[in-house]
């Protein structure tokens, strides 16, 4: 038996989201793919939080009697300046997290055992020789040092905090149409995180810190600038998008003008709807003796792209999974299921005619074209405000101080209507990450204080240029790896149970990396996603730049941000950071010449060998000269 068109074409009508062109597998010949863009082809697919079945593919797809069914990912629509695809968040634990069972099947498991035993013998004898050298275990003048005017830090960075709520003020302003965002709010939102930027970098220098409480309360505020922009960036997005969806709709009711009216085009649509769902009927019947899948139809060519019905979708298809597997039923009779649990789901109609916010507009089915499309484009724009569920937040409901406040605990630089969440907070597991904080941190205060401190140079120094980054580097490195685990393992995991917040990847396996790009792309994953979907994708569609010219503003960007915090910490302007993160460019088009990217052991060594090179190097060359 062999899928019919029309059936497909019933699929396709139902989720709004199979691409148009599909294509059969050779080897599993029921199975039909859409096809997606390649600036979607690396993300993950949004998978339900349910857990997976006999009848989930490796590959993500839902087996049938008689083939597998796949479902789209979701990307931009044409209606939309927004990339959807490039972020997407969905249930996930962190690689180190001793709940993620993939961790703890892990083949190379206990060497992270290894890691820490050795990590603890080494402090204890640090410890016992210090002990016996000078009579106290650790010297405590690192810890007088950033310990110095902590109340003042602390006062210091809640005002930081606390400014970021005018982030919801011009977000209403916006709402409202007090202001529009393109491109007046555009400049004023620019405005003002420069000056919160700013403020907080001239009262480091009026304090006149030292480096770590400089560093902190400028870092902290880059963080807060970064989560208002995407704030006021996707709240702004949203508003012209509903202004857009209410000229469409005007549009579309002028049209049915020509039909006889609104509620005639209604009846019209309806009526086709049930001709389409009769002949599918029919060709289900008459088409079982087909030996090969027919070619589609034009009409199976229209069906459109709406990424949240994409989620609901896999989500039905794993609830009829769980309820006792759904390989006995044929690919039609699981259409007709989710059909009829779309019907009873979608509740009472609007006075627009729309089922809810995730239905297509009843004008869709309409035989008139110019209806049809632009009852499609209202649905791909009204879906962009309305989250993916379970809550179904809705722009702009979501504009309360409430939904603001969780979103700062949320360990997120990219702002969404709503996140995938758990179910409870775990009070062990919030202990084990504050447990693994503080005794991390021990070791890294003693790794900086016993190996760093005493190894850093002067400007008068006399230790050879060689001997100082020989001192250096395996104490940098044992102290970035305790810092990475502290921030993205602990700190943001601790966050994260905190509010409930199910996407726990902040990075991924960047140990493995051959080139740095590939680095970047991993080792800080909430940054990467801001610099994504806020830098990168929106040069790309405000200014209709190359990816190569965004790609280049990208780093420009970086490089900037990161040359900015060595000035305000070592209180000089030497561009030395600035120049090694823009020689990462031609680095990576080196890097992807198919003799050197095949040597992936050659890639990695390198990409270590830099890493080790490149912290000693920055602290000789930025204290020392």
């Amino acid at each position: 038996m062999r899928l019919p068109s029309i059936e497909i074409f019933r699929l396709c009508s139902f989720s709004h989201l199979i691409q148009r062109d599909i294509s059969v597998d050779r080897q599993r010949p029921w199975a039909f793919r859409p096809f997606l863009p390649p600036i979607s082809a690396t993300m993950p697919i949004d998978t339900p939080s349910v857990p997976p079945t006999t009848s989930r593919t490796d590959s993500g797809g839902f087996k049938t009697s008689d083939g597998t069914l796949y479902v789209s990912k979701p990307f931009r629509s044409k209606s939309s300046k927004k990339l959807r695809a490039l972020v997407a968040f969905t249930p996930r634990q962190s690689t180190f997290d001793i709940n993620n069972e993939k961790s703890t099947a892990n083949e190379f498991r206990g060497f992270f055992t290894l890691f820490w035993i050795s990590i603890f013998i080494f402090m204890v004898r640090t410890y016992i020789e210090s002990l016996e050298a000078t009579g106290q275990a650790l010297n405590l003048r690192f810890a007088t040092m950033f310990s110095r005017d902590a109340i003042t830090l602390a006062l210091s960075d809640a005002v930081l905090v606390a400014s970021t709520g005018i982030a919801v003020v011009f977000a209403k302003a916006v709402a409202n149409g007090w202001i529009p965002y393109y491109w007046i709010g555009v400049i004023i939102q620019h405005v003002l995180q420069t000056v919160i930027l700013f403020s907080a970098i001239s009262w480091t220098f009026n304090r006149q810190w030292p480096w770590v409480q400089s560093g902190f309360l400028t870092l902290h505020s880059l963080v807060m600038i970064m989560k208002i922009h995407s704030y006021i960036s996707v709240n702004g997005y949203m508003q012209h998008v509903l202004e857009q969806s209410h000229q469409l709709l005007d549009q579309l009711r002028e049209a049915t003008k020509s039909v006889g009216g609104w509620d005639k085009a209604i009846a019209d649509a309806k009526a086709r709807r049930a001709e389409l769902d009769a002949a599918t009927g029919m060709s289900s019947d008459d088409d079982k003796s087909r030996s090969e899948t027919p070619q589609l139809g034009a009409e199976s060519r229209v069906s459109y792209i709406d990424p949240s019905t994409a989620n609901q979708l896999r989500k039905r298809l794993t609830a009829i999974s769980d309820a006792g597997g759904i390989e006995k039923f044929s690919t039609s009779q699981v259409v007709d299921a989710l059909n009829n649990s779309n019907s009873e789901a979608d509740g009472k109609k609007s006075d627009e005619g729309v089922l809810n916010p995730l239905s297509p507009h009843p004008l869709t089915d309409h035989p008139n074209e110019e209806i049809s499309i632009l009852a499609m484009e209202y649905t791909e724009l009204s879906s962009e405000l309305t989250s993916t569920g379970p809550l179904y937040v809705t722009y702009p409901n979501n504009l309360t101080w409430k939904n603001f406040i969780v979103y700062q605990l949320i360990p997120t630089l990219v702002y969404e209507l709503e996140y995938p969440r758990t179910e409870r907070i775990r009070p062990l597991y919030v202990f084990e990450k504050t447990v693994a904080t503080f005794g991390t941190f021990a070791l890294l205060y003693t790794v900086t204080e016993s190996f760093i401190l005493p190894h850093t140079p002067s400007p008068g120094h006399t230790e050879s240029f060689f001997r100082l980054l020989l001192d250096l580097a395996l104490p940098f490195m044992i102290a970035y790896i305790l810092l990475f685990y502290i921030i993205f393992e602990c700190i943001c995991n601790g966050f994260a149970e905190l509010s409930y917040f199910a996407d726990r990847q902040f990075y991924e396996d960047w140990w493995n990396s051959t080139s740095q790009d590939e680095f970047s792309r991993k080792w800080n994953k909430p940054v990467h996603t801001f610099l994504l979907r806020h830098v990168y994708a929106s040069t790309i569609s405000s200014y209709q730049l190359s990816r190569s010219s965004a790609m280049f503003i990208t780093f420009l960007l970086s490089a900037c941000i990161h040359e900015l915090v060595m000035v305000v910490v070592t209180k000089k302007f030497r561009f030395y950071l600035f120049a090694m993160q823009l020689i990462q460019i031609p680095l990576i088009a080196i890097s992807r010449i198919p003799a050197i990217k095949r040597n992936k052991l050659m890639g990695n060594v390198v990409f270590w060998l830099g890493l080790y090179a490149g912290f000693p190097l920055l602290c000789v060359a930025y204290v020392a000269y």
